[in-house]
C-alpha cells in the first residue's frame, strides 16, 4: 500500500473534493506541559489546499513567568523580557489560523495550549478542526521507527536545522506534510480530522507553590473553574479484556482523541469511573488511540501491564458499565 501511495503522490491526481481548502501548520514552544503553562513562541506556515506554502509567521511571547526548560527551547528570561504578551499577538495569530485546519505534530497538545491562551485573553481561536501528523502517518502506514518529528522529516528527506525552535519545527512539518497530503489524496485516504472546541472557563486565582514571578510581575494562572467531583466508589482493580468496566475503576487518557478530552472525561465520570491524571500501578485502564507513541503513560502502561483500549472501544465499554459492589 505504501509503495502505491508514494508512486501515485508523485503524479497528477484528481484532488478529493472533501479535503480542506487550506491548512495552518503550527508549532508552539511552552514553559512546560501542564494546564497552567504558557506559550513562549509560536510559528505558523499557511498552506493552500494542496499543501503549497503561502507564507509564514513567527513570534516570541512573554509568558509573564519563568520560561521553563531553557535547555530545550533556548529562550531565556532575558530574551523574552521585551517580547509581546499573548493578548498583544492574539489577533495576528488568529488571522493566520482563520478558516484553516490546524496541523501539528501531536496536535492535541498544540491546540490545547493555544485554546488556553485564548481563554486567558477572553477570546477564542478561530479553529474548527485539527489534523495530527502522527495520526496521518499511521493512516499512510509510513515505515517510521517512532513518531518523533525528526523521524517523519528524515523519511521525506527534510533537513531539520534547529530542533525545538518553533519556526524551524513548523517549516520541517510543513515540508513533510505536503508529500503526506499528496499521498493521502492519491490513495483516497480519509484525513484524520478532529473537532476543535474553544475553552470558555477560566479563573485568575494566584498559583501557590509555583515558580516566582517573571520580570517583576505576579504570575498569572488559568485552570478550569469547574471541578470534577471525586469518585464515590472504591477501585475494584484492573479492567479485564472482554469483560465490562466497573464503577470505581481508575481510567487514564493519553494522546489525541476525536471527542474533546474534557467531554470524554465527563462521560467517564458520569458512568462512575475515576478519571486519573497520571498512570500508576493502581490504574485500571489506559485509553489511547496511539499505544506506540512513547508518552510517559503508554510507557508506564507497558511496564505495569495496564490494559489499553482505543477511544472507540472505550465508548462501547461506557455504554454498559457494571455497578459498584455493595459494601
Amino acid at each position: 500500500m505504501l509503495e502505491d501511495l508514494t508512486a501515485a503522490a508523485a503524479s497528477p491526481t484528481v484532488w478529493p473534493a472533501a479535503y480542506p481548502q487550506g491548512y495552518a501548520v503550527v508549532d508552539v514552544e511552552t514553559t512546560g506541559l501542564a494546564r497552567d503553562d504558557r506559550i513562549i513562541s509560536a510559528a505558523v506556515y499557511r498552506l493552500d489546499a494542496r499543501g503549497e506554502v503561502e507564507d509564514h509567521w513567527y513570534t516570541v511571547v512573554n509568558p509573564e513567568r519563568d520560561p521553563g526548560p531553557v535547555w530545550i527551547h533556548g529562550l531565556t528570561s532575558e530574551m523574552l523580557e521585551g517580547a509581546p504578551l499573548f493578548q498583544d499577538i492574539a489577533a495576528e495569530f488568529a488571522a493566520r489560523l482563520d478558516g484553516r485546519v490546524l496541523v501539528a505534530h501531536n496536535a492535541v497538545f498544540d491546540w490545547q495550549m493555544i485554546a488556553r491562551e485564548y481563554a486567558r485573553a477572553r477570546g477564542e481561536a478561530p479553529v474548527k478542526q485539527r489534523l495530527c501528523t502522527i495520526a496521518l502517518s499511521k493512516e499512510l502506514r509510513l515505515p517510521l521507527p517512532n513518531h518523533k518529528l525528526e523521524s517523519l522529516a528524515a523519511h521525506f528527506g527534510v533537513v531539520q536545522r534547529r530542533a525545538h525552535h518553533a519556526l524551524d519545527d513548523a517549516r520541517v512539518l510543513a515540508e513533510a506534510f505536503r508529500p503526506s497530503l499528496r499521498a493521502a489524496a492519491a490513495g483516497g485516504v480519509r484525513l484524520p480530522l478532529h473537532e476543535c472546541r474553544p475553552l470558555t472557563e477560566w479563573s485568575d486565582r494566584p498559583r501557590i507553590g509555583r515558580q516566582a514571578s517573571y520580570g517583576g510581575r505576579a504570575p498569572s494562572s488559568w485552570r478550569p473553574s469547574r471541578k470534577r467531583p471525586a469518585c464515590p466508589y472504591p477501585n475494584p482493580g484492573r479492567y479485564e479484556p472482554g469483560k465490562r468496566l466497573k464503577q470505581g475503576m481508575r481510567v487514564a487518557f493519553s494522546g489525541d482523541t476525536s471527542t474533546e478530552r474534557d467531554l470524554l472525561e465527563d462521560r467517564a465520570t458520569e458512568a462512575g469511573l475515576h478519571v486519573a491524571t497520571s498512570l500508576s500501578r493502581l490504574t485500571s485502564l489506559l485509553v489511547t488511540n496511539d499505544p506506540d507513541s512513547g508518552t510517559s503513560k503508554t510507557v508506564k502502561a507497558r511496564q505495569y501491564g495496564t490494559p489499553v483500549v482505543d477511544e472507540a472501544a472505550f465508548g462501547q465499554l461506557l455504554s454498559d458499565v457494571e455497578p459498584a459492589s455493595e459494601t
